[in-house]
Protein backbone atom coordinates (compact mmCIF):
# COMPACT_ATOMS: atom_id res chain seq x y z
CA UNK A 1 0.00 0.00 0.00
CA UNK A 2 1.50 3.07 -1.23
CA UNK A 3 1.62 6.30 0.85
CA UNK A 4 -0.93 8.26 -1.68
CA UNK A 5 -3.44 5.52 -1.12
CA UNK A 6 -3.18 6.05 2.89
CA UNK A 7 -3.69 9.34 2.11
CA UNK A 8 -6.94 8.33 0.59
CA UNK A 9 -8.28 6.31 3.35
CA UNK A 10 -6.86 8.32 5.81
CA UNK A 11 -9.61 9.75 8.67
CA UNK A 12 -8.42 13.50 9.09
CA UNK A 13 -9.81 15.50 11.85
CA UNK A 14 -7.84 18.35 11.15
CA UNK A 15 -6.56 18.84 14.67
CA UNK A 16 -5.10 22.54 15.05
CA UNK A 17 -1.67 22.27 15.77
CA UNK A 18 -0.64 25.83 14.98
CA UNK A 19 0.71 28.18 18.47
CA UNK A 20 0.01 31.58 18.18
CA UNK A 21 3.22 33.65 19.33
CA UNK A 22 1.02 35.40 21.94
CA UNK A 23 0.53 31.57 24.05
CA UNK A 24 3.72 31.50 24.26
CA UNK A 25 4.64 34.96 25.40
CA UNK A 26 1.43 33.92 28.22
CA UNK A 27 3.21 31.43 29.24
CA UNK A 28 6.83 32.74 29.77
CA UNK A 29 5.25 36.01 31.67
CA UNK A 30 3.73 33.30 34.31
CA UNK A 31 5.41 33.65 37.88
CA UNK A 32 6.56 29.97 36.92
CA UNK A 33 7.76 30.42 33.64
CA UNK A 34 6.54 27.44 31.14
CA UNK A 35 6.84 26.23 27.80
CA UNK A 36 5.06 23.11 26.32
CA UNK A 37 7.18 19.79 25.94
CA UNK A 38 5.55 20.02 22.30
CA UNK A 39 8.41 22.83 21.71
CA UNK A 40 11.23 20.04 21.91
CA UNK A 41 10.01 17.91 18.96
CA UNK A 42 11.18 19.26 15.61
CA UNK A 43 13.33 17.61 13.20
CA UNK A 44 16.21 17.83 15.28
CA UNK A 45 14.16 17.25 18.78
CA UNK A 46 12.81 13.77 17.37
CA UNK A 47 16.25 12.44 16.57
CA UNK A 48 17.77 13.59 20.18
CA UNK A 49 14.69 12.23 21.44
CA UNK A 50 15.78 8.60 19.56
CA UNK A 51 19.09 8.91 20.78
CA UNK A 52 18.17 9.16 24.25
CA UNK A 53 16.05 6.32 23.72
CA UNK A 54 19.68 4.27 23.23
CA UNK A 55 21.36 6.08 26.25
CA UNK A 56 23.08 3.31 29.24
CA UNK A 57 20.97 5.21 32.20
CA UNK A 58 17.75 5.58 29.75
CA UNK A 59 16.69 1.92 31.18
CA UNK A 60 12.39 3.10 29.92
CA UNK A 61 12.52 1.90 26.11
CA UNK A 62 14.79 -1.26 26.55
CA UNK A 63 13.23 -2.78 29.96
CA UNK A 64 9.63 -2.04 27.67
CA UNK A 65 10.88 -3.75 24.55
CA UNK A 66 11.83 -6.96 26.87
CA UNK A 67 8.67 -7.73 28.63
CA UNK A 68 6.79 -6.93 25.30
CA UNK A 69 9.28 -10.02 23.65
CA UNK A 70 8.83 -11.94 26.51
CA UNK A 71 5.36 -11.98 27.06
CA UNK A 72 4.19 -11.59 23.81
CA UNK A 73 2.41 -15.19 23.55
CA UNK A 74 0.75 -14.34 26.94
CA UNK A 75 -0.67 -11.29 25.67
CA UNK A 76 -1.91 -13.13 22.90
CA UNK A 77 -3.71 -15.52 24.79
CA UNK A 78 -5.55 -13.31 27.09
CA UNK A 79 -6.64 -11.54 24.07
CA UNK A 80 -7.64 -14.91 22.36
CA UNK A 81 -8.91 -13.49 18.92
CA UNK A 82 -7.55 -11.79 16.14
CA UNK A 83 -7.79 -7.72 17.23
CA UNK A 84 -7.00 -4.20 15.24
CA UNK A 85 -4.22 -2.71 17.00
CA UNK A 86 -5.34 0.92 17.57
CA UNK A 87 -1.48 2.98 18.41
CA UNK A 88 -2.25 6.25 20.21
CA UNK A 89 0.89 8.31 18.40
CA UNK A 90 2.48 6.75 15.83
CA UNK A 91 5.84 5.79 17.64
CA UNK A 92 8.33 3.39 18.01
CA UNK A 93 8.53 1.06 14.70
CA UNK A 94 10.31 -1.52 16.66
CA UNK A 95 7.34 -1.93 19.28
CA UNK A 96 4.64 -1.90 16.88
CA UNK A 97 6.60 -4.73 14.61
CA UNK A 98 6.58 -6.94 18.38
CA UNK A 99 2.69 -6.47 18.26
CA UNK A 100 2.51 -7.00 14.31
CA UNK A 101 4.52 -10.59 14.40
CA UNK A 102 3.21 -11.79 17.91
CA UNK A 103 -0.34 -10.95 17.48
CA UNK A 104 -0.91 -10.99 13.53
CA UNK A 105 -3.62 -8.24 13.79
CA UNK A 106 -6.27 -7.82 10.69
CA UNK A 107 -5.95 -3.91 10.84
CA UNK A 108 -3.66 -1.42 12.26
CA UNK A 109 -4.97 2.03 13.39
CA UNK A 110 -2.01 4.85 13.75
CA UNK A 111 -3.02 8.00 15.37
CA UNK A 112 -0.88 11.00 15.56
CA UNK A 113 -1.40 14.73 15.37
CA UNK A 114 1.37 14.81 12.50
CA UNK A 115 -0.20 14.78 9.11
CA UNK A 116 3.14 14.18 7.12
CA UNK A 117 4.88 11.56 10.43
CA UNK A 118 1.42 9.77 10.26
CA UNK A 119 2.05 8.74 6.92
CA UNK A 120 5.34 8.37 6.75
CA UNK A 121 5.34 5.83 9.56
CA UNK A 122 2.33 3.76 8.05
CA UNK A 123 3.50 3.51 4.60
CA UNK A 124 6.96 1.83 6.06
CA UNK A 125 5.07 -0.33 7.80
CA UNK A 126 2.48 -1.33 5.02
CA UNK A 127 5.64 -2.02 2.87
CA UNK A 128 6.84 -4.33 5.64
CA UNK A 129 3.30 -6.22 6.34
CA UNK A 130 1.52 -6.23 2.75
CA UNK A 131 -1.48 -7.98 4.13
CA UNK A 132 -2.53 -5.62 6.83
CA UNK A 133 -5.36 -3.36 6.17
CA UNK A 134 -4.01 0.39 7.25
CA UNK A 135 -6.23 2.97 8.81
CA UNK A 136 -4.02 6.13 9.31
CA UNK A 137 -6.06 8.77 11.35
CA UNK A 138 -4.91 12.22 12.22
CA UNK A 139 -6.09 13.74 15.38
CA UNK A 140 -4.93 15.21 18.59
CA UNK A 141 -4.95 12.46 21.36
CA UNK A 142 -6.24 14.63 23.69
CA UNK A 143 -9.59 14.90 22.41
CA UNK A 144 -12.18 12.11 21.72
CA UNK A 145 -12.09 9.99 18.94
CA UNK A 146 -14.54 7.54 16.93
CA UNK A 147 -12.72 4.77 14.95
CA UNK A 148 -12.97 4.90 11.36
CA UNK A 149 -16.15 2.43 10.13
CA UNK A 150 -14.29 -0.85 9.02
CA UNK A 151 -12.57 -1.46 12.49
CA UNK A 152 -16.02 0.37 14.89
CA UNK A 153 -17.49 -2.48 17.07
CA UNK A 154 -14.54 -5.01 16.02
CA UNK A 155 -12.31 -6.65 18.32
CA UNK A 156 -9.76 -3.87 19.05
CA UNK A 157 -6.21 -3.54 21.12
CA UNK A 158 -5.46 0.22 21.98
CA UNK A 159 -1.62 0.40 22.02
CA UNK A 160 -0.42 2.85 24.38
CA UNK A 161 3.75 2.45 24.85
CA UNK A 162 6.61 4.03 26.13
CA UNK A 163 5.13 5.73 29.40
CA UNK A 164 3.59 7.91 27.73
CA UNK A 165 0.64 8.68 30.03
CA UNK A 166 3.55 10.15 32.33
CA UNK A 167 3.61 13.33 30.51
CA UNK A 168 0.00 14.21 31.09
CA UNK A 169 -0.96 15.89 34.45
CA UNK A 170 -2.77 13.34 36.82
CA UNK A 171 -6.17 14.97 35.59
CA UNK A 172 -5.21 14.89 32.07
CA UNK A 173 -4.26 11.12 32.23
CA UNK A 174 -7.50 10.22 33.94
CA UNK A 175 -9.65 12.13 31.06
CA UNK A 176 -6.93 10.41 28.58
CA UNK A 177 -7.72 7.12 29.58
CA UNK A 178 -11.64 7.68 29.87
CA UNK A 179 -11.57 8.93 26.48
CA UNK A 180 -9.91 5.79 25.14
CA UNK A 181 -12.11 3.43 27.16
CA UNK A 182 -14.73 4.91 25.37
CA UNK A 183 -12.83 4.87 22.27
CA UNK A 184 -12.08 0.94 22.38
CA UNK A 185 -15.52 0.10 23.70
CA UNK A 186 -16.78 -2.62 26.43
CA UNK A 187 -14.93 -5.75 26.58
CA UNK A 188 -11.78 -4.45 24.49
CA UNK A 189 -8.15 -3.87 25.40
CA UNK A 190 -5.63 -1.18 26.45
CA UNK A 191 -1.87 -2.22 26.37
CA UNK A 192 -0.15 0.16 28.09
CA UNK A 193 3.46 0.71 29.51
CA UNK A 194 4.05 2.23 32.53
CA UNK A 195 6.96 3.94 34.54
CA UNK A 196 7.31 3.32 38.15
CA UNK A 197 8.53 4.96 41.25
CA UNK A 198 11.77 4.04 42.42
CA UNK A 199 15.42 5.48 44.16
CA UNK A 200 16.17 9.37 43.42
CA UNK A 201 18.92 8.51 42.14
CA UNK A 202 18.14 6.41 39.72
CA UNK A 203 15.43 8.67 38.13
CA UNK A 204 17.34 11.63 38.04
CA UNK A 205 20.29 9.89 36.08
CA UNK A 206 17.58 8.78 33.48
CA UNK A 207 16.76 12.36 32.72
CA UNK A 208 20.45 13.75 33.58
CA UNK A 209 22.44 11.65 31.07
CA UNK A 210 26.32 11.97 31.14
CA UNK A 211 26.57 12.42 27.29
CA UNK A 212 24.39 15.34 27.85
CA UNK A 213 21.62 14.55 25.22
CA UNK A 214 18.76 14.48 27.26
CA UNK A 215 20.07 18.13 27.78
CA UNK A 216 20.01 18.90 24.29
CA UNK A 217 17.01 18.05 23.79
CA UNK A 218 15.33 20.20 26.78
CA UNK A 219 17.66 22.95 24.92
CA UNK A 220 16.14 22.27 21.65
CA UNK A 221 12.70 24.06 22.78
CA UNK A 222 14.86 27.01 22.71
CA UNK A 223 16.37 26.42 19.43
CA UNK A 224 12.82 25.42 17.92
CA UNK A 225 11.24 28.39 19.02
CA UNK A 226 13.96 30.79 17.74
CA UNK A 227 13.42 29.16 14.22
CA UNK A 228 9.81 29.38 14.15
CA UNK A 229 8.82 32.30 16.04
CA UNK A 230 11.02 35.18 15.66
CA UNK A 231 13.00 34.70 18.83
CA UNK A 232 16.42 35.23 19.90
CA UNK A 233 17.14 33.04 22.82
CA UNK A 234 21.22 32.12 24.07
CA UNK A 235 21.71 28.84 23.93
CA UNK A 236 24.66 29.16 26.37
CA UNK A 237 22.64 31.42 28.78
CA UNK A 238 20.44 28.69 29.80
CA UNK A 239 20.81 25.47 31.11
CA UNK A 240 19.29 21.74 31.81
CA UNK A 241 18.05 21.05 34.91
CA UNK A 242 15.85 17.85 35.86
CA UNK A 243 15.04 16.86 39.52
CA UNK A 244 12.59 14.35 41.10
CA UNK A 245 9.64 16.05 42.87
CA UNK A 246 8.88 13.30 45.65
CA UNK A 247 5.56 15.67 46.83
CA UNK A 248 3.93 14.72 43.38
CA UNK A 249 5.83 11.68 42.36
CA UNK A 250 7.23 12.92 38.94
CA UNK A 251 10.45 14.12 37.39
CA UNK A 252 10.16 18.16 36.33
CA UNK A 253 12.63 19.33 33.15
CA UNK A 254 13.46 22.60 33.62
CA UNK A 255 15.70 25.78 31.43
CA UNK A 256 18.05 27.89 34.15
CA UNK A 257 19.08 31.25 33.18
CA UNK A 258 22.73 31.11 33.77
CA UNK A 259 22.41 35.62 34.34
CA UNK A 260 19.86 38.63 33.98
CA UNK A 261 19.18 38.73 30.52
CA UNK A 262 16.19 40.04 28.54
CA UNK A 263 15.06 38.19 25.30
CA UNK A 264 12.21 39.13 22.60
CA UNK A 265 10.01 37.11 21.25
CA UNK A 266 7.46 38.04 18.64
CA UNK A 267 8.06 41.67 19.49
CA UNK A 268 7.62 40.94 23.51
CA UNK A 269 10.29 41.47 25.92
CA UNK A 270 10.84 38.75 28.37
CA UNK A 271 13.45 39.24 31.36
CA UNK A 272 15.21 36.64 33.40
CA UNK A 273 16.84 36.83 36.94
CA UNK A 274 19.71 34.59 37.14
CA UNK A 275 18.75 31.19 38.33
CA UNK A 276 15.42 31.91 37.12
CA UNK A 277 13.77 28.94 35.45
CA UNK A 278 11.42 27.57 32.51
CA UNK A 279 9.26 24.77 33.44
CA UNK A 280 9.46 22.09 30.53
CA UNK A 281 8.04 19.03 30.94
CA UNK A 282 6.91 16.64 34.04
CA UNK A 283 7.25 12.89 33.77
CA UNK A 284 4.93 11.31 36.67
CA UNK A 285 5.79 8.14 37.34
CA UNK A 286 3.66 5.42 38.93
CA UNK A 287 3.66 2.56 41.56
CA UNK A 288 1.37 -0.11 40.38
CA UNK A 289 -1.35 0.12 42.72
CA UNK A 290 -1.53 3.81 42.13
CA UNK A 291 -1.72 2.67 38.24
CA UNK A 292 -4.56 0.42 38.16
CA UNK A 293 -6.73 2.56 40.55
CA UNK A 294 -6.40 5.60 38.29
CA UNK A 295 -7.64 2.95 35.32
CA UNK A 296 -10.05 1.73 37.31
CA UNK A 297 -11.67 4.95 37.68
CA UNK A 298 -11.87 5.14 34.38
CA UNK A 299 -13.28 2.34 33.20
CA UNK A 300 -10.81 -0.51 32.73
CA UNK A 301 -10.04 -3.73 34.95
CA UNK A 302 -6.87 -5.32 35.19
CA UNK A 303 -6.31 -8.58 32.65
CA UNK A 304 -2.42 -8.75 33.11
CA UNK A 305 0.78 -6.98 34.51
CA UNK A 306 4.02 -7.61 33.64
CA UNK A 307 7.19 -6.59 35.21
CA UNK A 308 11.16 -6.39 35.36
CA UNK A 309 12.71 -7.72 38.22
CA UNK A 310 13.57 -4.48 39.07
CA UNK A 311 10.35 -3.44 39.21
CA UNK A 312 11.06 -0.27 37.65
CA UNK A 313 8.62 -0.27 34.55
CA UNK A 314 5.29 -2.57 34.15
CA UNK A 315 3.34 -3.08 31.43
CA UNK A 316 -0.21 -3.46 31.58
CA UNK A 317 -2.90 -5.39 29.16
CA UNK A 318 -6.04 -3.62 30.80
CA UNK A 319 -9.89 -4.55 29.63
CA UNK A 320 -12.87 -1.60 28.73
CA UNK A 321 -15.39 -3.18 31.35
CA UNK A 322 -18.09 -0.60 30.03
CA UNK A 323 -19.00 1.37 26.90
CA UNK A 324 -19.32 5.20 28.14
CA UNK A 325 -22.13 7.11 26.44
CA UNK A 326 -22.29 10.12 24.32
Amino acid sequence: MMEHALASVMMDTRPNTSVRVEEIVAGLNRPQKTIEPKYFYDAHGSELFEAITELPEYYLTRTEMRLLQTHMSEIAALLGKQVCVIEYGAGSSKKIRLLMDGLSPWAYVPIDISRDFLLASAADLANDYPALEIFPVCADLSLPLQLPEPVAERPALGFYPGSSIGNFEPSAARAFLQSVAHTLGNGNHLLIGVDRKKPQHLLEAAYNDAAGVTAQFNLNALAHINATHDANFDMDAFQHKAVYNHELGCIQMFLESQARQTILLGGAEISFSEGELIHTENSFKYEAEEFLALAGECGFQAAGHWQDANEYFSLFLLQAEMRATE
